[in-house]
């Protein structure tokens, strides 16, 4: 019998894995479709990992993270964070109140929480990043791009090296947990195991429904940028948007992010629009990202510019009320349940992977997930206590 079966190989169910192994655990990852598969929301090329919340507690976990990330690149041996550093603006003429801005609420709570950040005004950032045009910047040092396509090939090597068993092309059909376990039932076969993990992403509420005696259904939904471009510079200044000179640009309150090119990993720089689900929905003055090249970016004008249709263009599940969703399933005593990342979720997936290896172990996790926890969405009737500690946790 496995000691942990996960249902979904996403990064989230590949660190569970990961985690769990480490601990000796034998491991099971179901999976749909295919690792790697375009369609998923964990694959592509580069995400961003950065610290730069409006929540104090997320911004500890996104440090814990980062921690995270660098014993899998010493444990592995593999580099996969690009530390360009990620750099949160404003503009005036864009968003009229600068204090009010994401950089500035952002920058408020880096400070309290003692992150380093280097600090800009208008002229610091014309001489800093020529090819920028804000009044004001904000810019962590130690984030930057994780490169996706690294973590993926470091994980699959890891895991095949533990004996973790990664069955692609599987349908669950029907999942009993019971007294001694949980058995989930295939188009392949039955799968016994200790725990039950679900990491399905997207698929997740049809997972739940195939769990007997189970009506936990989470309210996600699907996003996905409103844009996303590959914007390729002149040769001539190509040095100034590479990941050695160039940070990830922010700008929330107008939805739009930039990352640098990183040779040998994306040779364009990637740029994103999307309508922010943490801040309210209104007009800022950029529409697209051509305006925000436009009006923020003109070092990038003359850049030749396609549309992103490959596996960089991002995937995201929204929760309803925009937190992570983490812990036990009620009704369920020996499943867990992560889902609702969003778009910045993929930057957490070494601390989530462990969270959901504890749990699947029994042992209790060193973070309290009330804030997470799966039973906010039952009606109150049905709450029971779970295996999860309760309490309050985390923010994004």
């Amino acid at each position: 019998m496995n000691d942990v079966v996960v249902i979904g190989g996403g990064v989230m169910g590949l660190f569970c894995a990961y985690h769990a192994s480490a601990r000796g655990a034998a491991v099971t990852v179901l999976e749909r479709g295919r690792i790697g598969d375009p369609m998923t929301a964990s694959y592509g090329r580069t995400r961003s990992f950065r610290s730069d919340y409006l929540d104090a507690e997320y911004v500890r976990l996104a440090r814990e993270a980062i921690r995270g990330w660098e014993a899998f690149e010493a444990a592995t041996r593999t580099r996969v964070l690009i530390r360009s550093g990620c750099l949160n603006i404003a503009a005036r003429a864009v968003t009229p109140d600068l204090a009010g801005t994401y950089a500035e609420r952002s920058r408020r709570v880096l400070d309290e929480l003692g992150v380093p950040l280097e600090s800009f005004d208008a002229a610091g950032l014309r001489a800093r990043f020529p090819y920028l045009r804000a009044d004001v910047g904000h810019l962590e040092a130690d984030a930057g791009v994780v490169d996706l396509q690294a973590v993926r090939h470091a994980l699959l090597r890891v895991l095949g090296d533990r004996g973790v068993a990664i069955r692609e092309g599987v349908e669950t059909t029907g999942i009993t947990d019971g007294p001694d376990g949980v058995r989930v039932a295939t188009d392949a076969g039955t799968v016994a195991g200790r725990s039950l993990v679900i990491t399905a992403g997207h698929g997740s509420n049809d997972v739940l429904r195939r769990i007997e005696g189970v009506d936990l259904q989470v309210p996600i939904t699907r996003d996905r940028p409103s844009e996303a471009k590959y914007v390729v510079p002149p040769a001539a200044v190509r040095e100034r948007f590479t990941s050695d000179a160039m940070p990830v640009i922010a700008y929330l309150d107008t939805g739009v992010y930039c990352h640098p090119i990183v040779p040998g990993v994306v040779e364009a720089v990637k740029i994103g629009y999307y309508h922010p689900p943490d801040l309210p929905q209104s007009r800022t003055g950029v529409d697209s990202v051509a305006d925000f090249v436009r009006r923020c970016l003109p070092g990038l004008r003359e850049a030749a510019v396609s549309d992103v249709t490959d596996v960089d263009g991002c995937d995201y599940d929204l929760v309803a009320d925009d937190d992570f969703v983490l812990g036990a399933v009620p009704g369920a005593p020996h499943t867990s349940l992560g889902v609702g990342w969003r778009g910045t979720g993929y930057k957490f997936a070494p601390w989530v992977g462990q969270v959901l290896a504890e749990l699947a172990l029994e042992r209790r996790p060193a973070h309290d997930l009330g804030r997470f926890a799966p039973e906010r969405f039952t009606r109150p009737r049905e709450r029971t206590i779970s295996h999860a500690p309760s309490a309050s946790a985390a923010s994004r």
